[in-house]
């Protein structure tokens, strides 16, 4: 096995790291767009004056940036070059992510938004997938350049992680459908003309089929968001919806009538690896902070660096960086070369277990920082407040490791990818 990073990504990797310095620290810098990232960042990226939503400068400062990576041909890197991408991999998106994350915070990467100069692009994805002709042409040109987005009504208040409990319902009614139901953690919905609302429309409560997914206009009359959720990290844009007899034409439907949760498992694993890989470069972005501050650091006369008490924390969280990278990637590549949920065991751990290490690689910087690492003139506590999302969103880690049992002691089933033993159950 060769575990050398492909030339042609590490190719990329300088191509990025040159545009970074070319293009995003100079709009990072003027303007004092600093204060969205230094000290200030918390109360300069959040309006408190519209209830805790996004500030409009902010937005409009990544738009900005996603813009100009757009232009450099570096945005959509994981799309099929018929769409501007380079069908860039699983493995390429994986090393790339955490590349970006070990830099730390700032324009080029801000994960609290899911902003990158090299996109996931999920609703573009998906319309590729599932959209229908009338669908893609609608919408394609627009979520490319970014001019347009849906949000994703998929979470109940009532039920949390198991989807197949929604009590969102939609019923047939002339040459459409009304909607009655409520949503929670709708991200983006503040600004999205669009809400892809998962509602049950045949079949029995716990039933994985018999759910729709409906692209709905969210100024429908009887669509409204009810409140923004306040966060451990803010602003906010993240809300709870309701749906009062909302009609919706036929078209609206998208996918296959009854078969929304494929659209939503569709693209879990290519999401959780990723997620994995950012979680594992801010990781280790804490870890690099933490030996060089250690290494001047002079309490009582000598560096904290000659301390084992300071050495042995981070000697173990670098073991576990340095494992969970050989897994992430090769987890990535297989995915590439057998298929994305041939190794879906595999993305479950490495998904839990990254975030997890993040959040104490974070954790751990602020206690080798003292009481600067705890002040926000270090990123740490910004690191920890996001990373510590991800062990609950997109699955949570005790999904995750139920997902993992349940291949291990074979309650569920997977393909086991060509010329790889399938494990003993």
């Amino acid at each position: 096995m060769n575990f050398d990073i492909p030339e042609d990504i590490q190719n990329t990797l300088s191509e990025l790291d040159a545009f970074i310095e070319r293009e995003i620290m100079p709009l990072q810098h003027q303007n004092d767009n600093d204060r969205f990232f230094d000290h200030r960042r918390e109360d300069a990226r959040t309006d408190w004056d519209r209830g805790g939503l996004p500030n409009e400068e902010w937005e409009e400062l990544l738009f900005e940036a996603r813009r100009r990576a757009d232009a450099a041909g570096h945005f959509r890197y994981p799309l099929p070059k018929e769409y501007g991408g380079q069908d860039g991999t699983n493995l390429g998106m994986a090393i790339i992510r955490e590349h970006l994350a070990c830099k730390g915070l700032g324009l080029f990467n801000d994960l609290q938004t899911e902003h990158s100069i090299v996109g996931n692009n999920v609703g573009l994805l998906l319309m590729l997938e599932y959209g229908n002709e009338q669908q893609r042409n609608d919408w394609v040109p627009h979520l490319l350049d970014g001019t347009r987005n849906f949000a994703f009504g998929i979470t109940e208040p009532a039920h949390g992680s198991d989807a197949t409990h929604m009590e969102t319902t939609a019923v047939r009614e002339g040459p459409g459908w009304r909607i009655n139901g409520e949503k929670t953690w709708n991200t983006g919905i503040h600004t999205a003309p669009y809400d892809m609302v998962m509602a049950r429309t045949a079949g029995n409560a716990g039933d994985g089929n018999g759910i729709t997914a409906f692209l709905v206009p969210t100024d429908a009359d009887g669509f409204k968001v009810e409140e923004m959720l306040w966060t451990f990290n803010m602003p906010t844009d993240h809300g709870r919806v309701s749906l009062t007899d909302v009609f919706v034409p036929d078209e609206a439907i998208f996918g296959e009538e009854g078969h929304g949760l494929q659209i939503v498992q569709h693209f879990f694993n290519e999401n959780r690896i990723r997620q994995a890989a950012s979680s594992l470069g801010a990781a280790q972005f804490c870890i690099n902070e933490s030996v060089a501050y250690a290494k001047v650091r002079k309490p009582f006369g000598k560096p904290l660096s000659t301390n084992q008490a300071i050495q042995f924390p981070l000697v173990e969280l670098q073991t576990q960086c340095e494992m969970v990278r050989a897994l992430v990637q090769k987890t990535a590549w297989m995915m590439d070369k057998y298929g994305a949920f041939s190794v879906s065991d595999k993305v479950s751990m490495c998904n839990y277990w990254s975030n997890r290490l993040c959040c104490e690689a974070a954790d751990r910087a602020m206690q080798v920082h003292g009481g600067l690492g705890y002040s926000r003139h270090k990123p740490f506590e910004h690191i920890y407040r996001h990373h510590r999302r991800y062990r609950i969103t997109e699955g949570a880690e005790e999904i995750q490791m139920r997902r993992i049992a349940g291949y291990m002691f074979g309650f569920m089933s997977q393909r086991a990818p060509k010329g790889v033993r399938e494990q003993a159950r």
